[in-house]
């Protein structure tokens, strides 16, 4: 009876799929669950003529975290919808290696051929999933495959490594900020990953670069300096800005990707200002008057396209900085009131043609490592 009653069951499901194919238009599949991920979104199953689908798995953050995996999701969906390739996210209900091997053993059991993992939490996973899932593709974002640091790093020929030049990035926004006319800057970083820590220490470069051409003295410019241990809005995190801003910080640049969030709300209560980081950030608070752009959207177009062409990148770091568009500040979107195009056009080009190297240290991640003459690095925790 057991075996007879499962056969009737299997029937009934593949009756059900080949209804469900014959409908016009398609209804949206039911997401599966597993008990470490589940799916927060899907979209109509819009499948390509290869079959091909997309899929992008959070970190701990959600797909509108107005940062990093927003603007990778953003990639996903330009390309696939410019194609009609199906395409969904997964968002893990917990933060742990295990979790988000299950979200992409979820994507997999979908069909995702190729599968978006923005941010270093996937180093583990993923270099886990390269040799589990040979035939599906990853994009890890930010960071490369390791199973405990980047000595044992490696990428496999179904592995592409996105990383970006955040230290140019981080540069702009020092250099904007300080020729905006804003004397006292800070930076709040979330965790200091590496990427952070660029983000951070470009910043500081960018600020002592504008302060020479400007022809100010020592000290004239100063930047507070610290990590909030956390990418998540919290208390604390806006505690932490509003006593900058009470004691005379006029703008911070929030590398901390919810937390910037927290940041905005204390700017907006001591009529301060932010500088965003990741994804144009302008929306979310009238106290952002730029960001420090990372081409996230961009680069996971860019990848996807090279993947559908035939030409994925496997094996390979593909860095993403100025030269080739995949840093840099939303001119069009920024609140600056003295910094120009003209100003930024000149300063990027810079950039882009190798001119100014930006000279960041990982060795200290709180930038006292850095040949800073005229900018008075204050390091807090």
């Amino acid at each position: 009876m057991k075996k007879l009653f499962a056969l009737l069951m299997v029937a009934v499901l593949i009756f059900g799929l080949v209804a469900c194919a014959n409908n016009d238009p398609a209804p949206s599949p039911t997401p599966e669950t597993t008990p470490d991920a589940t799916p927060a979104q899907t979209d109509p199953p819009e499948v390509d003529g290869d079959g091909y689908v997309i899929a992008l798995i959070t970190d701990y953050g959600t797909i509108d975290d107005g940062s990093f995996n927003q603007g990778s999701w953003d990639g996903v969906v330009a390309f696939a919808q410019s194609r009609g390739i199906s395409h969904r996210y997964i968002q893990p209900a917990v933060v742990s290696d295990a979790a988000y091997l299950d979200a992409i053993e979820l994507a997999v059991s979908d069909g995702a051929q190729i599968i978006v993992t923005p941010g270093h939490l996937f180093m583990a996973s993923v270099y886990q999933a390269q040799s589990l899932f040979p035939d599906v593709h990853f994009v890890l974002i930010d960071a490369v495959p390791s199973p405990a640091g980047p000595e044992y790093a490696y990428i496999a020929q179904n592995t592409v490594a996105v990383l970006y030049a955040e230290e140019e990035s981080g540069f702009l926004a020092g250099y904007a900020a300080v020729m905006e006319g804003h004397r006292s800057l800070g930076f709040i970083g979330g965790i200091p990953v590496p990427a952070v820590v660029r983000f951070g220490h470009g910043f500081l470069e960018g600020a002592e670069h504008a302060a020479e051409q400007l022809g100010l003295s020592a000290g004239d410019v100063s930047v507070n300096f610290a990590y909030s241990g956390s990418f998540n809005p919290t208390p604390e995190v806006q505690t932490m800005a509003a006593s900058w801003f009470n004691d005379g910080v006029e703008i911070i640049f929030a590398a901390a990707g919810g937390g910037g969030f927290s940041v905005m709300a204390a700017a907006e209560a001591e009529g301060a200002l932010v500088i965003g980081v990741d994804i144009d950030q302008e929306g979310a608070s009238e106290t952002v008057i730029t960001s420090a752009l990372k081409g996230l959207q961009t680069s996971v177009y860019s990848i996807l396209e090279d993947f559908f062409a035939g030409s994925f990148p496997g094996a390979q770091e593909k860095r993403f900085d100025a030269a080739l568009d995949g840093v840099g500040l939303p001119m069009a979107t920024s609140r600056f009131e003295t910094f120009t195009q003209a100003q930024y056009d000149a300063i990027f080009a810079e950039l882009a043609s190798g001119a100014i190297t930006v000279n960041f240290d990982l060795e200290y991640n709180d930038g006292s490592s850095l040949a800073l003459t005229l900018v008075n690095l204050i390091s807090i925790g």
